[in-house]
């Protein structure tokens, strides 16, 4: 945890979960730039009556030290849900009667009038196009719009981007590595509906899936073609293997669970992900080409932090390697130890993943030994068993 210090006041913050041993802090210099901005820091500050939209704060720090206007948060990740309601109890913020945030996600409906919008430029640019495009019917000639990243994050397709959708952009000066974007929204504009989601048929070498279906919702990983590393799962997977309980955790648009389904018409697949996104992939992929009867459950969750113990046979995971702009083992970490309690003895935890990051270390640490199932060049498919 460390202490964020704003002209708006100072907050105690943290990621979620909080790891004591997590040197990486819940808010950069952007966050610091934009709400300076606001304030009026050298200019006049920004009214912010009406209503307040802030699109992907990452772990709250933006709607923590705006809390005092009742922001809508909208973002497309559970941990970053999860982070803000942690960082508004923790600094005394709110109470039982009114939250003092209002949590959405990117899937659902946005207010219906928006007079501040502030975007965290995301990673992903599909992402922000629809996220443009679902909130520009609520913008208005007098909406103050404001985004903020950090200068590796905001590009001239970031700046076209707003331009096309809402109106005339600026972007500011750099300050301690971060930027501001300025948009005057343009009655004129009449913007397309979002293009998403995209739908593709999956390749001839992927198994027993090649030639269905896929769905993907913006702003989830590979979104418009099927990744290397999930592609290599596929010719890998376990077959028939008799699990009764299968998870596809980080399931993004849910491929490797939907093999493993058709691979054991008995097995009933769980999909997790953080991502909001991601599980409505998951489950129109799913549902696209097994039909409504076929049993399977569907959740936007912390990975297997909430699962029994003992109660899974078989966990399918490609993990994710990048907490925004950070590389770090720590999600992977989490997954592969959440993955061992959740495991019954005997179960297996099958896992793809780049052959540098030497994901056998953890594993052998975690449950006494891993094995091999197939590697090539880029990538290597470990086996555990929980003893």
């Amino acid at each position: 945890m460390n202490r964020f210090t704003t002209s708006w006041g100072a907050f105690e913050l943290a990621r979620f979960p909080e790891d004591p041993r997590d040197r990486l802090r819940a808010w950069d210099a952007s966050d610091t730039y934009l709400l300076e901005h606001l304030k009026g820091t050298g200019a006049e500050p920004t009214d912010l009556s009406g209503t307040v939209v802030v699109v992907g704060d990452r772990w709250g720090a933006l709607a923590v030290a705006l809390a005092g206007h009742r922001p809508v948060q909208i973002t497309d990740s559970f941990l970053a849900q999860q982070a803000t309601r942690a960082n508004l109890l923790r600094n005394g913020i709110g109470g039982a009667a009114e939250a003092p945030v209002r949590l959405r996600s990117v899937l659902d409906a946005p207010p219906e009038r928006i007079d501040v919008l502030l975007v965290r430029v995301p990673k992903s640019l599909a992402l922000l196009e629809d996220q443009l495009r679902r909130l520009a019917p609520a913008v208005h000639p007098g909406t103050v719009v404001v985004g903020t990243g950090m200068v590796t994050e905001i590009h001239t397709s970031t700046l076209k981007l707003f331009e096309r959708i809402l109106g005339p952009t600026r972007t500011s000066l750099a300050v301690r590595k971060a930027r501001l974007i300025f948009c005057t929204p343009d009655p004129g504009r009449s913007p397309s509906p979002s293009p998403w989601p995209h739908r593709y048929s999956l390749p001839e070498d992927t198994g027993e899936v090649a030639g269905l279906t896929v769905t993907n919702h913006a702003g989830i990983f590979c979104a418009e073609r099927l990744d290397i590393g999930t592609r290599f799962f596929l010719r890998h997977l376990p077959r028939r293997h008799g699990a009764r309980r299968v998870v596809d955790l980080g399931c993004g648009n849910g491929v490797v669970g939907m093999a493993a389904a058709l691979a054991d018409p008995r097995a009933e697949v769980t999909f997790i992900d953080e991502s909001f996104a991601a599980v409505a992939s998951a489950e129109a992929t799913f549902r696209a080409n097994l039909g409504p009867e076929r049993a399977a459950e569907f959740l936007v969750a912390d990975g297997l932090s909430g699962a029994a113990a003992g109660s899974v046979d078989l966990v399918l995971n490609n993990p994710p390697f990048h907490s925004h702009q950070a590389t770090t083992a720590a999600t992977a970490h989490r997954m592969f130890r959440d993955s061992r309690r959740a495991l019954r003895s005997g179960g297996e935890l099958w896992v793809v993943g780049n052959r540098h990051l030497g994901y056998h270390v953890q594993l052998r640490r975690l449950f006494g030994g891993c094995e091999v199932v197939a590697s090539d060049p880029k990538f290597v498919i470990l086996r555990a068993v929980k003893r």
